[in-house]
This record gives C-alpha cells, structure tokens and sequence, in this order.
C-alpha cells in the first residue's frame, strides 16, 4: 500500500502472503476470458506460453486449449514452479515441476485432457528464472499469465529482456516501483482494459490462511480469497486505450491548488482533471484506468519529481516520508499527499 493508507481487514491475507511468497493465486477463468477477447486479432499464428501454470488446474491453459483453433494458435506452453503442483491441491508428485506442449491435436472434435497432451517432467523447480523455463520462453511470441505477486518487477524485467509481448496480471500499486512506472510513462506496458475498480476472488492452495472478509470455502473443499487493486498489465494494443476521456470540469485555484514543492497543480479525482489547463497535473495512480496516450503525456509521479521539503519548509511544518507531494494548510503547516502520477495536455 501506498503512504499512510490503513491496510483492510479484506487485503490483510494478500499482504501476509506476499511477505511469505505465498504467490499461488489462481486466475478465474471469467476473468480472464473477459481479458483476452480483446486481444483475439494478436494470436493468430503464435505460440503462447503460460509459465506460471500447472496445466493440471490452470485455467489459462483451459482457455487456450479450448479456444486452440479460434485463436489460430500455433502452440500453447505451461510450466509451473513445483510448490504450484502436487499435495497443496490434492495431487501427488509435489516436488516435481512439469510442463505441457499442445499444438491443437484433438481426440475426435474434443480437445484432449492433460493425460492424453502429455505432462512432462522438468529437470528443475520450474521457476521463470530456470534456464529450462528460459529456453521454453525464448520459444514464445506472446506470455500470459498471473505471474508471483512477490516477484512482479523481476518477472516484467524478463519478458522486456527477451522482447515478449504479454498479458499478465498483478496489484495495481505495482505502478508505484521505479521499473515499472519507467515502461509504463515511456508507453512500452500499459493496463488491460477488463479490470478497473473493486476486487477479484482467486483460488488458493489448501494450507492458504483464509480469514480476512471476503475469503470463502466451496462445496469441495476449494479454498478463495479475495484482492484488491488487481490489474491486468500488458504491450498488446486494444482500441479502447485510445477514447479520449471526457473532460467537464473547469479549472479552479482553490480546487487545484499547486503543490508547495513542485510546479503542478493537484486533482484529487482522475474526472475532475480540468479541460482548460494545459500546464502539468498531479493525479491518482488511478488514472491508469482512463489514461490514453493520444490524449496525455506522463512527465513523472511524485516520487521523481518532488522537491525535497527540507528546502521549501520549516522542520516540523510538516510530515516526514519519502518522495511526495505537499499542498500548504491556512496555518502555515504542509499536508502529505498520497503518490501522485504529473501529466500534461498533449
């Protein structure tokens, strides 16, 4: 989480989780079908590769499997990292990473159970930095996949490395890293277009902790929690991305005060952004939701951007942190404000 926010009670899991590398969350297969029809022009002809996905309960190989000859694919790929596997969700063979190749062989008009694909055993653990999961990744045109949490900048870092198109999903607050936020003002990653607001609900392994609001147990025994802030990040372009957002709200001074240790002016809200000012702008992370690159530019966030307070204000006028923004109070002090993302008009 960003600044002073108070971690929820529903997040509370996610975070406990992710300290431990808990990262097994398994994508519904809604969401994810919400996801890719907006990609269905960019797989035709390619291999896709799932290297975060035990095929044995992975629902992205599910959907590629399925939708195999409608996407025009030429091959799918799933590795999975060995504690995704086996006894965590009632399978045996716990310590052994797999992988599976299809090419779009069916038995009769039915796409063939995992079985009948062939489940190979990895030499390795299957993790994504593996030399074997890299040589399967050098096979790739497209990676999708809900990579681990934990490990979200090293995994992105990857795909640039080996110049892979993506669709993967991971916490928004992920915008917030420094290797992140780079590709995304330089418009090399942007956000999906499925995901903008609330939480999804992911299955988890048997020995999860679940006791935040919003976690629940199936009729079978199936363990979910649920997270906020997820989004789906990717470099495949989708119309979408290029609706300009309605502007209606004027300019005002007293609405959108600058900020006492850098020249822009604040917005609280990404629809309250004013169409009559051309000058920069600091908005919520959120804007990412809305943000066409037509439209706007990104000149930085507050953590690049910000003068240090120690050379605009008296110590103790205001509070201490990292990299931000300050706006002035009537009484001479300075409030914080949460991380801000600056943009300008194009």
């Amino acid at each position: 989480m960003t600044g002073n926010r108070v971690v929820t009670t529903r997040n509370r899991d996610f975070q406990q989780a992710k300290k431990a590398k808990m990262d097994e969350f398994y994508t519904s297969l809604s969401d994810i079908e919400l996801e890719l029809k907006h990609y269905s022009k960019h797989f035709n002809n390619k291999v896709v590769y799932c290297n975060c996905d035990d095929p044995r309960a992975s629902n992205f190989f599910r959907y590629f499997s399925r939708n195999f000859e409608r996407l025009g694919l030429k091959k799918l790929i799933t590795t999975c990292y060995r504690s995704q596997d086996g006894e965590r969700f009632g399978k045996n063979d716990s310590d052994q990473a797999v992988y599976l190749e299809y090419t779009g062989e069916k038995v009769g008009n039915s796409v063939p159970n995992v079985e009948e694909i062939g489940v190979k055993k990895l030499d390795g653990d299957g993790d994504f930095r593996s030399t074997e999961s890299i040589e399967l990744l050098k096979q790739a045109d497209i990676v999708v996949t809900n990579p681990p949490f934990s490990l979200f900048s090293e995994y992105v870092s990857q795909l640039f490395e080996y110049g892979k198109k993506f669709v993967i999903i991971g916490n928004m607050n992920a915008v917030t890293y420094t290797s992140i936020f780079t590709l995304i003002q330089d418009n090399l990653m942007w956000y999906g277009p499925s995901i903008r607001s609330g939480d999804r609900e992911f299955r988890v392994p048997d020995d999860y902790p679940i006791t935040a609001a919003g976690s629940r147990i199936d009729d079978h025994g199936n363990k979910y929690i649920r997270v906020k802030g997820v989004r789906w990040f990717t470099n495949l372009d989708y119309p979408s991305r290029h609706e300009d957002l309605k502007l209606t709200k004027e300019y005002c001074p007293i609405a959108n005060p600058t900020y006492a240790n850098f020249d822009a002016i604040e917005v609280g809200k990404t629809l309250d952004i004013p169409k009559d000012y051309d000058g920069p702008m600091g908005v919520p992370i959120t804007f990412l939701d809305k943000f066409n690159p037509d439209q706007f530019k990104i000149l930085g966030s507050s953590k690049t951007l910000s003068r240090p307070m120690s050379q605009v204000a008296d110590k103790g006028s205001y509070q201490a942190g990292g990299p931000r923004f300050y706006l002035a109070n009537s009484d001479g002090t300075y409030r914080r404000m949460y991380e801000r993302i600056v943009i300008q008009r194009k």
